[in-house]
């Protein structure tokens, strides 16, 4: 019988783990249920339905591969794909949680286990899964908490947002890839935002920006009279970062002789201020971003493999916006609101026509992109809705072979609205254009909501 309270199963085939959870978590006012064995799990699992499951790694059969546990795993997703899974073992490797995330786990915990740690994360979990069955899209607010800049429902973006909560309490570093624009910033801030180390600093580097002979003046610091010119001392960004987090983008702008500074101080913990003999020591959290194919430039010759697999003890790619349509509309709304409020304009709304063309456009600069359209658009409008011809979104024939296929009606608006462009909004001129006559194209105008006035 349903009591109210959120119902957790836990399947582990040691009973003292099962009894000392459900301590923790009914005091905490859950509902518990426990199984010892894989078969008594998946059948507990659909006789109870629980909001979520906390499962073991390892049975019995096999104590230390956790092949019992992803094929347990497997089973519980394919039943239930929206129920969060959460694992538990004390045979815990950087393979093994990578391959859960891919099945579908939401989080992994190590034993033994911290009890807020533990309680943190199933709450947060039912918090995501509460949003989701209440509101259609309201998941993104859940990322908004996290970091303003960052907006989502997808499900390529959903799960990267899982892989980051499993990612971010740890001291590994991570490798965020992807292209120009996807807000690989804004993932790192977040990462920082859920770590430990979010009551130190965060510095960030731009690491394409720094030119040569300033490197380590830079990343290492100097000391006054150190060099011509170095009028006063210099907290490098090291020290800056010290028991904080680094970030460093554009890592593959840097040349091969920046790349064996950064690799001494990754492997060592240490280095020399300029201009002082004492050796320093730096504990940082690192994170880097590139948008480059480094495994093409290590090939190339361009960049230090070793320096790569220090890099990437975690490898995250952030997808591209054409691979997340799903969040367009969303971002669209968020940065029209975030304009609005920059500019005290008020907020106008989104023409259905404007959305579909938001949605059919290759977005080669991304996230950012959008950023700057929306904005363009808000300063254009002069009403209270915002139309396809303020966004003026004019397609690029250079970018044709990155366009998804779409249908003959998406094709026929584009060339509409790509005609009024070229003929700064003439109906006639752009008929003619079109080879129709300027009452087919007003039929067209109407049925896709195009404004031509």
């Amino acid at each position: 019988m349903k009591t109210g309270k959120p119902h957790i199963l836990i399947i582990d085939d040691n009973l003292q783990i099962c009894l000392s959870l459900e301590y923790l978590l009914v005091k905490q006012n859950y509902e518990v249920s426990y199984a010892p064995s894989v078969d008594d799990g998946l059948s507990l699992d659909k006789k109870v339905n629980p909001n979520l499951v906390i499962m073991d790694m390892n049975y019995t059969t096999d104590t230390t591969s956790g092949q019992d546990g992803l094929t347990l795993l497997t089973q519980l997703i394919q039943s239930n794909p929206l129920r969060p899974v959460v694992v538990m073992t004390a045979w815990a490797n950087t393979q093994l949680i990578v391959e859960t995330m891919k099945i579908g786990a939401v989080d992994f915990i190590e034993k033994p286990w911290q009890n807020q740690r533990l309680l943190h994360v199933i709450e947060h979990q039912l918090k995501i899964k509460s949003l989701e069955a209440n509101h259609k899209g309201m998941v993104q607010h859940l990322s908004q908490l996290n970091n303003q800049e960052l907006v989502w429902q997808s499900k390529s973006m959903k799960k990267l947002m899982e892989q980051i909560h499993v990612f971010s309490d740890t001291d590994a570093s991570i490798l965020l890839l992807g292209e120009n624009g996807t807000g690989k910033s804004s993932i790192a801030k977040m990462i920082y935002n859920l770590s430990s180390r979010k009551e130190e600093n965060f510095i960030s580097v731009n690491m394409g920006a720094i030119p040569e002979n300033l490197f380590e003046s830079e990343m290492f610091g100097h000391k006054k009279g150190a060099f011509t010119d170095a009028k006063n001392d210099r907290v490098g960004r090291f020290s800056l970062a010290h028991n904080g987090t680094l970030f460093l983008d554009e890592i593959a702008n840097m040349s091969t002789s920046q790349q064996s500074k950064l690799l001494r101080v990754l492997e060592t913990g240490e280095f020399e201020i300029i201009g002082s003999s004492r050796t320093q020591t730096t504990d940082v959290r690192l994170i880097a971003a590139s948008n480059s194919d480094l495994k093409q430039l290590i090939s190339e010759q361009n960049f230090r493999e070793d320096l790569y697999y220090r890099l990437n003890t975690i490898e995250l790619r952030v997808p591209s916006l054409k691979e997340r349509i799903e969040d367009i509309a969303l971002l669209a709304e968020f940065f029209i609101a975030k304009h609005s409020r920059k500019y005290n304009k008020p907020k106008p709304e989104l023409s259905d026509c404007a959305n579909r063309a938001l949605e059919n456009y290759p977005w080669p600069g991304n996230v950012r992109e959008l950023s700057h359209i929306m904005e363009r658009a808000l300063l254009l409008s002069t009403t209270d809705k915002i139309t396809q011809n303020e966004l003026n979104l004019v397609p690029n024939n250079s970018l044709s072979k990155n366009q998804q296929l779409m249908t003959l009606a998406q094709s026929e608006q584009n060339l509409i609205q790509l005609a009024l462009s070229k003929e700064k909004g003439n109906i006639i001129d752009a008929a003619q254009l079109l080879g129709i006559s300027a009452s087919a194209l007003y039929r067209r105008l109407d049925k896709y909501d195009i404004s031509y006035v």
